[in-house]
């Protein structure tokens, strides 16, 4: 069986209009979303609780912050969070009751540690459950770097609802 490389993503600067720029093409973000995702994801951390870890996470733009457990596998993290809010709760931005459909263009998860950490495998497969595979995934760190790559880089080879028959669920990813 040949084994897969890792290639890290490049670690991008918040403060590079260059780099913020080449983000906003590459994944029809406009700077005003980027920075919104930015400033908001930043800000879900402030509602964090951390008190084992100390390892703050926070995501938007229906926020999200990790709660954790002294059982750490009790521990719910942000994008779970987000994600269950979303679902459950009527979002003019995340949820259309009449149509069922999740409209997600981005995730954005910031943390204070650098380089920007990715959602666990776990969030990754929550993810999967409610976004296209190519759902661009930004990571924000504690130094103004971010690194983004598409859910389908995230989590190769996912399972997701179609794999259960289930092509059609009302879901809309980035388009």
């Amino acid at each position: 069986m040949a084994t897969q490389t890792t290639i890290p993503p490049p670690i991008l600067s918040t403060t590079s209009p260059a780099d913020i720029a080449s983000t906003c093409e590459t994944f029809a973000l406009s700077r005003e979303e980027f920075d919104n995702l930015q400033r908001s994801a930043k800000e879900a951390k402030s509602h964090s609780y951390s008190p084992y870890s100390k390892f703050r996470v926070g995501n938007l733009i229906i926020t999200g912050a990790n709660v954790e457990n002294a059982s750490y596998p009790v521990t719910t993290c942000a994008e779970r969070t987000a994600l269950c809010k979303a679902v459950t709760t009527v979002h003019p931005n995340s949820i259309s009751w009449a149509s069922k459909t999740l409209k997600f263009k981005a995730i954005a998860v910031a943390t204070d540690i650098s380089p920007p950490a990715s959602p666990c495998g776990m969030c990754r497969q929550a993810i999967r459950e409610f976004c296209s595979v190519e759902i661009p995934i930004i990571m924000f760190d504690g130094e103004n770097g971010y690194a983004v790559l598409r859910l389908k880089e995230l989590l190769p080879l996912s399972f997701g609802p179609e794999a259960l028959g289930k092509e059609d669920l009302g879901r809309r990813g980035d388009s």
